[in-house]
């Protein structure tokens, strides 16, 4: 018997659910963020770690923060296909790819975090910093690190043996 696919298979499924829980994770975490600290304020947490509330109205590293708006835009069409992308993605995984659906799904939902901030506020919410003496890494978010494991997992999976299909 085939293994089944689309829209109710297990993986497609984690994945779904998997996206839904890391919106939900990281929504709560920047109105927590938002509510509690002031902005660009560090909060030491350790030596190397603060809360930080930040504003980021570019991409990663804020990538073309300062393009003037239209970057604003540009951003949200390119998450709309690209989670119109994942979402189908997953839709057709078979039931034995729980890996590729988990994440698929923490790059669907740390995208869909992020672009819920960028529609309704017009920049993203960052918290997280991190640091070693003067040296910063750009602060960041709970969908920021979502995105991150999800597409470290997704170069995991694309260099795993794939079962051969019986004749």
């Amino acid at each position: 018997m085939p293994e089944s696919s689309g829209l109710t298979s297990r993986s497609a499924l984690f994945g779904y659910g998997t996206a839904v829980v890391v919106l939900l994770l990281d929504q709560l975490s920047k109105h927590w963020a938002s509510a509690n600290l002031a902005y660009r304020d560090p909060v030491a947490v350790t030596s190397w770690f603060d809360f930080m509330l930040a504003h980021n109205t570019g991409a990663a590293f804020s990538f073309l923060a300062d393009a003037g708006g239209w970057q604003r835009w540009f951003f949200t069409v390119v998450t709309v296909v690209v989670s119109i992308v994942l979402v189908i993605w997953l839709a057709r995984l078979s039931r034995s790819q729980l890996w590729l659906g988990l994440g698929l799904g923490l790059v669907l939902g740390g995208g869909l975090g992020n672009l819920w901030d960028r529609i309704a506020l017009g920049y993203v919410v960052d918290f997280v910093s991190l640091h070693y003496r003067v040296w910063y890494w750009p602060a960041f978010n709970v969908a920021d690190s979502a995105i991150s494991v999800g597409a470290v997992m997704l170069i995991v999976d694309s260099f795993l043996p794939r079962n051969a299909s019986p004749s």
